[in-house]
């Protein structure tokens, strides 16, 4: 035992436990060391191998350490750091969501905005030419007439007060929940419920209005909502995997373009594709839209583009699979693209 040891536990100062850990720590290291001569005849040298490192300790990364195998193996199909295009950027993540389920597709953008600042919030929806690929459920509060209207318009469930009354209870089966103005005084004490789950009827979302069918029509079609969190990100699905990398170029497209794009070129420097498409706002000002893509689009780029918004607008953008990894895109490279 070394000298420092005995004196401390003579002393009173270091445990038993302590003292037999140190015990059982040299023992495993006298176990493990190897006698070498030395080369000058001299006293002899002792070298203590090192042991490789086994499971999650062996990982470079800490943050790989939990990830799976199979997304350290689909990480390896793509350049850590390297921009893509757009066309490559979809295959690859295509390559990627190889799951025994069909895996959604999400964008997100980081924006040069701070929410915390009325004029630089951001809220909306954007039309999804290609839809979601996702049966929604919709759900309408209404009375009088409007009941049966909504009925033939396909909602999934109607309802007055006495749906109110059943969400109070715990009722959530349904993915939209649509509302007609008058409701919307009974609707507020549902607030503390459908808030927390982004439920809540609200006119920026489409989702309070008296044109019930249209709202009904566009909510099944492909409609998607987005906001920016407190970060000033936005985080927006617009397809399926198993979608052709032509209809998710087209659905990319139309969430990009519906975030907002500033008037003054150049505005974007780099972008990030993890499902995202923040990538051609540059690229408005040169592209022969395609009928696929709605021609009022440039009216609801400068209605959503928070009116606070200053300086380069788009940060980043990633694209990715719901459970795959992100792909990055350069902005630069999307300028000259054009839909075939």
């Amino acid at each position: 035992m070394p000298n420092n040891i005995c004196r401390a536990s003579d002393n009173g100062r270091l445990s038993k436990s302590f003292v037999g850990a140190a015990l059982a720590a040299e023992a495993e290291v006298a176990e493990d060391a190897v006698e070498q001569p030395r080369d000058d005849g001299g006293a002899v040298a002792v070298a203590v191998p090192t042991k490789p490192k086994k499971g999650k300790a062996a990982l470079p990364l800490k943050r790989d350490r939990t990830r799976s195998k199979r997304f350290l193996e689909i990480q390896k199909l793509r350049e850590n750091k390297q921009e893509y295009d757009l066309k490559t950027a979809i295959s690859l993540l295509k390559q990627t969501a190889n799951l025994k389920f069909v895996e959604s597709v999400e964008a997100h953008f980081r924006l040069n905005i701070d929410p915390k600042y009325n004029d630089q919030q951001l809220r909306a929806t954007v039309n999804l030419p290609k839809g979601t690929g996702q049966t929604v459920k919709v759900a309408v509060l209404t009375q009088g007439e409007k009941f049966d209207e909504a009925k033939n318009a396909g909602a999934d469930l109607v309802g007055g007060e006495d749906l109110i009354e059943q969400i109070k209870g715990g009722f959530m089966d349904f993915d939209k929940l649509i509302a007609t103005p008058d409701m919307m005084p009974k609707v507020a004490s549902l607030g503390k419920i459908l808030g927390p789950r982004g439920l809540m009827p609200n006119p920026k979302a489409g989702t309070v209005t008296t044109n019930i069918p249209q709202a009904i029509e566009e909510f099944k079609k492909g409609k998607v909502e987005y906001r920016a969190d407190k970060t000033g990100i936005v985080h927006l699905p617009f397809g399926k995997a198993d979608f052709s990398e032509e209809d998710l170029i087209i659905n990319f497209l139309a969430a990009v373009v519906s975030c907002g794009i500033p008037t003054i070129h150049p505005f974007v420097s780099y972008l990030f594709l993890r499902s995202c498409s923040a990538v051609f706002q540059n690229t408005f000002l040169y592209w022969e839209i395609s009928e696929s893509i709605p021609l009022n689009l440039q009216k609801s780029v400068e209605t959503n583009k928070p009116s606070g918004a200053k300086g380069v607008y788009w940060k980043s953008a990633h694209i990715c699979s719901s459970m795959g990894p992100s792909i990055r895109l350069n902005i630069r490279d999307m300028l000259d693209y054009k839909l075939s």
